[in-house]
């Protein structure tokens, strides 16, 4: 099974830069995308012509904010959407699909902003979604996927110094929150199996950051610890363009 997860900064807007073909032609079983910036209906009309999915998504009260969407070639078990907590899901963060081995949960975790001035907020939610993920798990093992917005260790970001305790993305506070949700027995695919690999899922539009591969690695597949072995490949897609982020990969043996 391949399920592959991309922010797209707009699926409108990348539905112009080719998302279709894109979604099309990866051979992905699952294809999740976060910050759709559209409401539910404008995603649906968005994404029209795709064929073989299909599509639940989870937007923001706010128009042209945030949003959340699950592809699915496989119609799931049930969906839901939002953690169940008031202060939290106005914002479209979050979608889950069930699966009879497994609950994938697809997340746009929300940004501490500049000067930091979400940082608390971002604190209570992690614990918030922390405990709503260790809830799932109880039934049956969990993928979760999104953009968390945070930057897990040195090697993940390329000038991490400059950035530590400065910058939304890489202070300590939001590395322990992400620390907080891999306790509940989660495993970060893409650095179990590639641990001295440096490689970013994001590039800032300013500086030129991408063309000098000036990025941070945010986005992230997490799964079970019961789910690990059956991981083959997570991989992180730098080819395809599109967005501020790129696609991020993983490959499971579920089915």
């Amino acid at each position: 099974m391949q399920i592959i997860s991309w922010n797209v900064n707009g699926v409108r807007a990348t539905v112009k830069k080719g998302l279709i073909d894109i979604v099309h032609n990866s051979g992905a079983d699952i294809y999740c995308l976060q910050e759709t910036k559209a409401q539910d209906d404008q995603v649906q009309e968005a994404l029209t012509d795709l064929k073989g999915f299909h599509v639940y998504s989870n937007s923001a009260t706010k128009k042209g904010y945030s949003g959340v969407a699950i592809l699915s070639k496989t119609k799931p078990l049930a969906v839901t959407t939002d953690i169940g907590i008031e202060e939290h899901d106005d914002e479209g963060r979050v979608i889950c699909a069930e699966y009879d081995d497994f609950y994938l949960i697809n997340v746009y975790v929300p940004n501490s902003g500049s000067g930091l001035k979400r940082l608390d907020y971002r604190e209570t939610w992690d614990v918030a979604f922390k405990n709503y993920l260790a809830d799932l798990q109880k039934n049956k093992p969990i993928v979760v996927t999104g953009d968390f917005n945070v930057a897990h260790e040195a090697i993940d970001l390329k000038n991490d110094k400059p950035n530590y305790n400065k910058t939304s993305g890489y202070t300590q506070r939001e590395i322990d929150g992400l620390d907080g949700i891999l306790s509940i027995g989660l495993k970060d695919t893409f650095r179990v199996l590639h641990p001295e690999e440096v490689k970013y899922s994001f590039w800032s539009t300013r500086f030129n950051a991408r063309a000098s591969n000036a990025g941070w690695r945010i986005d992230y597949f997490m799964v079970s610890d019961a789910l690990m072995p059956k991981v083959k490949n997570a991989s992180i897609d730098n080819d395809t363009f599109g967005s501020d982020h790129c696609p991020i990969e993983l490959e499971v043996d579920v089915f």
